[in-house]
């Protein structure tokens, strides 16, 4: 039997798209363009409101932080990955024929995690359950710079790859120190606790290695002064350790971050 994630939530509203009016054409020797001047499609905004979505063989719950529909741009993004994980919750259904008491689920939970005015940070966090021993988890960091109405990327915030070298190898630092505590805690003999090290080493050094590709999920650490202290780089599970070890996190300091950060964003930090 599975423990299900039920969320009592109201259905979500979806965007629609309007028309513009297409402006008269301009009197001939008036001056104006000879060809009619349309204006392109405008996208109504998204207004992101939680949802929950009941079926005999599965159960959609979704729920957004209010601060997130003050920003269009955002809640496009939010409602994007929201609406692309039920998509695939709902693709494992056809030809499925599911065991007595076993239903699919998808459980997603936007919470802010910093509001301030520069940075609007939103947490994604859940599961997706389509069979199997456990479900599929969903993690993923959005960081809204909100002057700019733009979503951040580790692309744009980290540009050379040199730069994320440096980030990688503090970041595999901290992991191994984090494994060895954990393993020294479980008491293991010399033999085990040797294994356990290569094995999870292993992990750590590929899921860390310094490849933008595998720093995508970051969130912000607040300071003083409206800026940040630094950012908090986090990883799912599988990325960096097994399943039991579940999503870890490492914290890198603006003293080791700003020397890397692409110029246009070192004035989030406070000085190193």
């Amino acid at each position: 039997m599975r423990r299900m994630v039920l969320c009592v939530l109201p259905l979500l509203l979806l965007a629609c798209q309007r028309e513009a009016p297409v402006p008269a054409q301009p009197a001939a020797g008036s001056g104006g363009a000879d060809a009619e001047a349309v204006q392109p499609l405008a996208e109504t905004p998204v207004k992101l409101e939680d949802v929950v979505e009941m079926d005999p063989r599965y159960i959609v719950g979704i729920s957004y932080p209010p601060e997130a529909n003050k920003y269009p741009g955002l809640a496009a993004e939010l409602h994007r990955f929201a609406e692309a994980a039920r998509d695939e919750l709902k693709q494992a259904l056809p030809g499925t024929e599911l065991q007595p008491g076993v239903t699919y689920d998808l459980s997603l939970s936007f919470t802010t995690l910093l509001d301030t005015p520069r940075v609007l940070a939103i947490a994604a966090d859940g599961g997706s359950y389509t069979g199997g021993a456990h479900d599929n988890p969903i993690i993923a960091r959005f960081f809204w710079l909100v002057r700019e109405e733009h979503l951040l990327t580790a692309d744009e915030l980290v540009t050379d790859a040199g730069d994320w070298q440096a980030i990688s190898d503090y970041v595999r630092e901290q992991l191994h120190a984090a494994l060895s505590q954990r393993i020294d805690a479980d008491e293991l003999d010399p033999a085990e606790r040797s294994r356990m090290m290569q094995t999870a080493g292993r992990m750590i050094d590929e899921g860390a290695r310094p490849d933008v590709a595998n720093f995508q999920q970051f969130e912000p650490i607040a300071g003083q002064g409206g800026k940040l202290a630094g950012l908090r780089f986090v990883f799912p599970p599988y990325q960096v350790g097994p399943y039991s070890d579940g999503m870890q996190t490492v914290e890198v300091p603006a003293s080791v971050l700003v020397p890397h950060v692409a110029p246009a964003y070192r004035d989030l930090f406070v000085a190193g």
